[in-house]
């Protein structure tokens, strides 16, 4: 690459770790080209880009940007996964392929919502489970006290009239 060419690179990199959910750098040390082109073809499944970098060109492209700093983890291999949509997503992908092909690719350091996580953290992204369960658990989450004060309110509401029509009843047979 020429400087222009390295430099247009720098850019088009910046704007596409730009505004970035989740950002995964990994070593993909041990894959052949037709393993990262299947890891490719399953994170595109997802909505998720993989390119490979070029460290110092990655570097640069970092630097530009108000994000941790985490040019440390730039040397050797580096493949970067980035989710512009969903952290979760792309770390279940990673996560599946990694077990699938010997723990490869392996994560170095992750980036989600502009926050630093570790290899650790990116497996617990990977269990969590999808999004539209999460909201549903919220959803049930919020239904279930007001669901129980509707109940309660009918019970209230149940045991007045009880109580009316006790008095009604016994005002009737007073009255005889």
């Amino acid at each position: 690459m020429n400087r222009e060419q390295k430099g247009a690179f720098v850019q088009e990199l910046h704007e596409r770790i730009d505004g970035a959910r989740a950002i995964y750098l990994t070593d993909f040390t041990g894959l052949s080209v037709k393993q990262i082109t299947e890891f490719r073809a399953r994170l595109r499944k997802e909505g998720v880009e993989y390119v490979v970098v070029k460290n110092t060109l990655a570097k640069r492209a970092f630097a530009e940007l108000d994000l941790p700093d985490i040019a440390g983890f730039f040397s050797g291999p580096t493949g970067m996964v980035i989710g512009r949509d969903d952290a979760v997503s792309a770390a279940k992908v990673v996560k599946t392929f990694a077990k699938e092909y010997d723990n490869r690719p392996t994560v170095k350091i992750g980036l989600v919502e502009s926050r630093e996580v570790n290899p650790d953290e990116v497996a617990k992204l990977a269990d969590l489970p999808p999004k539209e369960v999460l909201l549903a658990q919220l959803a049930g989450g919020l239904q279930a006290p007001m669901a129980r004060l509707a109940g309660g309110m009918n019970q209230i509401m149940a045991r007045f009239g009880r109580a009316v029509d006790a008095l009604r009843a016994q005002q009737e047979d007073a009255g005889e």
